[in-house]
This record gives structure tokens, C-alpha cells and sequence, in this order.
């Protein structure tokens, strides 16, 4: 029995693969038998190559200042600070200040026709010696921080010390010194 199960079992399977393989030689022939024309030509008509379009002019969009010529901030839309403060008896900018020079070097990278001077400023303490040199010194970490940031040198016009001639608060305190410590920007 086992010996006519195989058997038959082979015998059914090659009769099913014979009438598959006769089905899909039948589909082929039909198919072909549809495409068996010759394609009809296509009229290739030539059309006047497109006209050139000149690109827009790019749109130079100028950040806004105020009658000074001083940039605004990009978050609170006031003017940028043109101040940057300095602890007692140090020439390193604060953290709080860094943003602020970022946004006036990324202005003056852009507005290259634009320049600066940087002026620095001390307390009543110290020497009138000591004052101008560290007042240099202030002046010159805000321009060092500027060129490092993409300010040409050319845009610096000017690095002046006022030492402690030109306080803003003329109070003998330590809020009025601290007030006093600072580099300013003056854009020209």
C-alpha cells in the first residue's frame, strides 16, 4: 500500500505541475499574441526650449536699529546693551554679557560698512595709572571677544581707556562702582 501511495502521489503531482506549466505557456502566447503589432510612430513635436528666468534678486534683510545706529536684541526688540560689565579688579567677561556681544558681532558681521570704538572705564579705587591700564585691558577683552567672533579688525575704529574719569554713578559705594566697571560700545 505504501509502495502505491507514493506512486500515485508522484503520478498526481506531475500531472498538476504539466497542466501549470500549460496554462502560463497559454497565458504567454496570448499576451504576446496582443503586442504582436508594430508600435504606431510617435510625432516627436519640438517645442521652443523654456524662457530663462532670471532668479530673484536675494532680499538683503537689514536687522533694525535704533537713531543711534544701534542693533536690536532679536528677543526683546529693544535695543541691544552696548555695556558690558566687569567684576572689581578683573578685565574677563561675564556669561550674561556673551550673549550680548554675540548678537553685536553676528550685526557687525553682516553690516561690514559699520565700525565701532570700545571704551574703557573704572572705579574711583586704584591709581589713576592702574585705572587707565585696566580700563585698556576691559576695552580689549570685548575686542578680542568681537574679532574672535567674525568682526573684522578693520571695523574697530577706536580702543580708548577712560580709567575712572567718566563714572555714570558718582556715588563712593560699591553699587555705584559696580555700575562704574563696564566697557561701552559706541557704534559710529
Amino acid at each position: 500500500m505504501r509502495h502505491f501511495l507514493a506512486e500515485s502521489g508522484t503520478l498526481w503531482g506531475n500531472r498538476v505541475m504539466g497542466f501549470v506549466v500549460a496554462v502560463l505557456a497559454g497565458c504567454v502566447l496570448a499576451g504576446c499574441a496582443s503586442c504582436a503589432g508594430q508600435p504606431e510612430p510617435v510625432e516627436v513635436i519640438e517645442d521652443a526650449p523654456p524662457p530663462e528666468v532670471e532668479p530673484p534678486a536675494p532680499v538683503e534683510v537689514k536687522p533694525r536699529v535704533d537713531d543711534e545706529g544701534v542693533p536690536y536684541d532679536e528677543d526683546t526688540g529693544r535695543p541691544l546693551s552696548r555695556v558690558v560689565h566687569f567684576d572689581f579688579d578683573l578685565a574677563v567677561l561675564r556669561p550674561a554679557d556673551i550673549r550680548v556681544l554675540e548678537q553685536h558681532a553676528a550685526f557687525l558681521s553682516t553690516a561690514r560698512d559699520r565700525s565701532i570704538a570700545v571704551e574703557g572705564h573704572c572705579d574711583e579705587r586704584g591709581t589713576r595709572d592702574y585705572n587707565l591700564a585696566l580700563g585698556e585691558r576691559r576695552a580689549n577683552a570685548v575686542v578680542e571677544f568681537l574679532t574672535t567672533s567674525g568682526v573684522r579688525q578693520s571695523q574697530i575704529a577706536d580702543v580708548v581707556s577712560y580709567g575712572e574719569e567718566q563714572p555714570v554713578d558718582v556715588g563712593s559705594n560699591e553699587e555705584a562702582w559696580a555700575k562704574n566697571r563696564r566697557a561701552v560700545i559706541v557704534y559710529q
